[in-house]
């Protein structure tokens, strides 16, 4: 019996060695150790054997049946390996391959216009001592409006039609709440600008749209008058232009400063003669503007009666639709790429 058991092993393990396939070795698997397999069989007649045989018989049968099932298994994980390669070989791709639009000229990407203009700003600004702020564009009401000198039901919030949240926030209008977030941090004098995208809930047409760029800036120090916000917005502007602009200054309410100006540019689309741009008139506006109103400093922390300030609200995209006399300011996020191509 023993004998036999070593020649089931013997004649087992090179069958397995040699098979060629899983469905092969399944098979040499099930004459030998299935239900009505070699080894099996013989482990159903060790009652008609004695005792000391059995014990010996047993033993030796569970090791040879423990020995191919070890063989078996990693037989066919090597047949799993070579239909794994085989495969791959004949579904091989080559990842380095050039794409279809290889034989084109390489294009680089480039930055959006209004990334542009917004990095040039900063530089502008940060080259006269102003720091760059940032905040979030999801603001509460007291940032974007309350510290800003707007109280519930003031009127002048029916001049911002704001898209609001089911909580209570809102998308900020205006980047002038990071100055309020800017003043509750330093301590005066300072001088921060703050650039982002802002919401309106609004028509649109060439001039307006419901979301575009700002930067706000505030500078804050002891006496600062109308003068000094002149002087920097001329600077800006003939940076921005590489020439002198023709500016003007025009009463305006805001309620955030006191005095509060609204500051025209001559049109550089038209050359002051009338388009759609500036609505036939041959001025833009460009920005709102003025003296820090003492209650916006009060809610920064800030006593007005020592330090004032002036501030302004600049709007990114009517800025490049004058340099490069783009006549749609709903080019910027129509995403079409013949439009950004040109900056």
């Amino acid at each position: 019996m023993e004998q036999k058991l070593e020649a089931i092993r013997a004649a087992a393990t090179q069958a397995i060695s040699a098979a060629p396939s899983i469905d092969e070795l399944e098979s040499i698997r099930v004459k030998v150790l299935g239900r009505k397999g070699e080894l099996t069989t013989i482990l159903r007649t060790l009652g008609d054997l004695s005792p000391e045989e059995r014990s010996r018989v047993g033993q030796r049968s569970n090791q040879i049946k423990a020995e191919l099932e070890a063989v078996l298994e990693s037989r066919k994980a090597d047949l799993l390996d070579s239909r794994i390669n085989e495969t791959l070989k004949e579904e091989w791709l080559d990842v380095s391959l050039a794409s279809a639009g290889a034989s084109r000229a390489f294009e680089p990407g480039r930055l959006h216009p209004l990334s542009q203009i917004q990095y040039e700003i900063e530089d502008i600004f940060t080259s006269m001592g102003f720091t760059v702020l940032d905040g979030p564009e999801v603001e509460t009401d007291y940032y974007n409006f309350e510290a800003l000198n707007i109280p519930a039901h003031h009127p002048a919030r029916d001049m911002q039609d704001t898209f609001w949240t089911e909580d209570g926030n809102l998308l900020r209008t205006h980047t002038s709440a990071i100055q309020v977030r800017g003043m509750e941090r330093l301590k005066p004098p300072f001088r921060v600008i703050g650039p982002g995208r802002v919401f309106r809930y609004e028509a649109t047409d060439a001039s307006h749209e419901n979301t575009f760029y700002q930067v706000e800036g505030m500078m804050v120090d002891r006496g600062i008058s109308v003068a000094d916000l002149i002087y920097f917005m001329k600077v800006l502007l003939k940076e921005i232009f590489g020439r002198e602009v023709t500016i003007r200054l025009r009463p305006g309410y805001f309620p955030f400063v006191e005095p509060g100006f609204e500051l025209d540019i001559h049109c550089l689309i038209c050359d002051g003669k009338g388009c759609s741009v500036c609505k036939q008139s041959g001025w833009v506006e460009l920005l709102p503007c003025g003296l820090v109103h003492p209650n916006v400093l009060r809610y920064g922390k800030i006593d007005p009666d020592k330090w004032s300030g002036f501030a302004f609200g600049l709007g990114m995209n009517r800025l490049i639709m004058m340099r490069y006399g783009i006549n749609d300011i709903r080019h910027f996020q129509s995403g079409d790429i013949r439009f950004l191509r040109q900056f």
